[in-house]
């Protein structure tokens, strides 16, 4: 019995009346989301990196564009507000991982590329992000994983109803 099943123990003998499956599924969900963070915020670490860092030297690495992002396509990609993403790029640019070029399609903006030191680190890290998570999933066989893709996916689609 881990902690979720004493919750949901708890919860039906003090509320019988109330179906708690939803809660056992979402406490679940929660946590494991929680701890998964954790093991890959150890990784980041290694790199100087954190969440939202790695998440902006990702999305500039695999983007396949090599003269840089848009900070709109940056917005995009990467689902934040433009103030977060503007406070992203100017901590980046200071540690020398991106830089501001001007953007040949747009004389009054700018793309955000990556500089060498910058695709080194994210190479790197993103290595080593593969293989925690790698590490984090051997306890579920691929099969299991795929199942697990499609009902997370499924009910992905069914909040992000919600959210549109």
């Amino acid at each position: 019995m881990d902690h979720i099943d004493r919750i949901i123990t708890q919860w039906n003998k003090a509320r019988p009346d109330l179906d708690v499956g939803p809660m056992e599924t979402i406490g679940r969900l929660s946590r494991l989301a929680a701890q998964l963070r954790k093991e890959m915020d150890k990784t980041w670490k290694i790199y100087g990196l954190n969440l939202a860092s790695f998440d902006v030297l990702a999305t500039l690495r695999r983007s396949g564009k090599p003269e840089g992002l848009s900070p709109g396509e940056l917005l995009d990609l990467t689902m934040v507000t433009s103030g977060t993403m503007t406070n992203r790029i100017d901590q980046l640019v200071k540690a020398g991982l991106v830089e501001r070029v001007p953007n040949p399609e747009d004389k009054r903006g700018f793309l955000i590329r990556l500089t060498r030191a910058g695709f080194s680190k994210i190479e790197n890290a993103v290595s080593d992000h593969v293989i925690t998570q790698h590490r984090l999933m051997n306890g579920i066989s691929p099969a299991q994983r795929d199942n697990l893709n499609s009902l997370l996916r499924a009910l992905g689609e069914t909040v992000d109803v919600d959210t549109k």
